[in-house]
């Protein structure tokens, strides 16, 4: 078994080497990467800062003599991520350790981004009590807050730092022995507003021997599937709920990117693709929505979530672009349209209900998805559970083509 640790051992060697000595008492190998740049190292590093450099396509002395601290954090995140790339598809890394600041969560992190879910990532941070998407994105990262500063080494730096050392052990020494393979899987979307249809679906597909993975369509969770696609761990899609990319076009704030829908085309993978909750834009609290949106529609969720209802021109634009990204697969797509309501809220009575907006939608989508798309047209809402059954079996069915049985 072996741990990389990655930090800057110019500012946080002792640190660093206290962890390092802990999880080798336990009979773990640790190898030391130094991403500092600007000293040298206070302990003996295993791979060197300048050796990291060259992994980013640069060299130490360029990074020093240019002075620029921001430059010099990517460039050396961009080298640790490929040595433990590197690493891992030797055989050689079982898990990641960072600990340190901003500068050591960023270039960290940046490794742990680069390998695959279920490889052990466990960063001491103290930026872990704050906003941490920047840093862990999409990744099963394990973010620690260090309480103080990670400053010499002290009662308290001593207990955070040992624990996240000996959680480390404890996640690459033992085997969870769980089932990570042997079933189709396919990936399915969810927001609270179309969680009905995914639990119905989701159902009927494991009753069929399937192995299902729901994302939460909040940006984050989009851009995870995508990635999943790609590594080639999700074999087909069921992409119930694409609202996230409502808040790509209008400014919310759970976009999953430009690429979203991208993955299971390219893949050429089975995709059953519907409407889900593309009535809403996300935003924080109800302070926060820009003052440009002031005289729309909004829907107060809770406290921490205002939503605002897309209008007929925002469905129409969302509707051109869906099929645009559909048009492009290279795989057996179908497109399904709960013609009476494509969220919990846009429903008869419902505070989002609106039948022009809808129309834009859907008109849309037919007018700009071509012949290689399949077209699925139910008159319930997306939460019945004839639309649900629908879509799995429409799912199932494309399922068994592709793989012949």
């Amino acid at each position: 078994m072996s741990v990389y640790i990655v930090g800057t051992l110019d500012t946080k060697g002792e640190e660093i080497g206290f962890a390092r000595d802990i999880i080798q008492a336990e009979g773990i190998d640790v190898t030391l990467v130094d991403v500092g740049v600007m000293g040298d190292p206070e302990i003996d590093p295993d791979v060197g800062a300048a050796e990291v450099a060259a992994a980013a396509d640069t060299d130490l002395e360029t990074l020093r003599e240019a002075g620029d601290r921001g430059k010099a954090v990517e460039a050396m995140g961009d080298g640790a991520a490929a040595i433990v790339t590197r690493a891992h598809e030797e055989g050689r890394l079982d898990g990641v350790l960072g600990l340190g600041g901003s500068g050591n969560t960023s270039m960290a992190t940046a490794a742990m981004r680069a390998l695959p879910v279920g490889v052990p990532k466990l960063m001491v941070s103290t930026v872990a009590s704050g906003d941490t998407e920047p840093y862990v994105g999409y990744a099963d990262i394990a973010m620690m807050y260090s309480v103080a500063d990670i400053e010499g080494l002290n009662q308290l730096s001593r207990t955070v730092i040992a624990n996240a050392a000996l959680a480390m052990v404890g996640m690459v020494d033992r085997d969870p022995d769980v089932e990570t393979a042997g079933k189709p899987t396919i990936g399915l979307t969810m927001f609270g507003v179309t969680t009905p249809c995914v639990q119905t679906a989701r159902e009927w597909l494991e009753d069929q021997g399937y192995e299902t993975i729901v994302f939460h369509a909040t940006g984050t969770g989009g851009r995870a599937m995508e990635a999943l696609i790609e590594e080639g761990v999700i074999d087909g899609v069921l992409d119930v709920t694409t609202t996230e990319w409502a808040d790509e076009l209008v400014g919310g704030v759970l976009s999953a990117g430009p690429e979203r829908l991208d993955a299971a085309g390219e893949a050429g993978i089975p995709q059953v693709v519907s409407t889900g909750a593309l009535d809403m834009v996300n935003f924080g609290p109800k302070s926060s929505v820009p003052d440009e949106f002031g005289d729309r529609l909004f829907h107060v969720h809770n406290p921490q979530v205002t939503l605002m209802r897309t209008t007929p021109e925002e469905n129409a634009e969302l509707g051109r672009i869906i099929a645009e990204k559909l048009n492009a697969a290279t795989g057996p797509t179908t497109l399904a349209l709960p013609l009476a309501g494509v969220s919990m809220l846009d429903t008869p009575g419902e505070p989002f209900h609106d039948p022009e907006a809808d129309a834009a939608l859907f008109d849309a989508l037919r007018e700009h998805v071509n012949e290689n798309v399949e077209v699925m047209e139910i008159d319930v809402g997306i939460n019945d559970d004839e639309f649900a059954i629908a879509l799995a079996k429409q799912m199932d069915r494309y399922m068994e083509e592709s793989t012949g049985t």
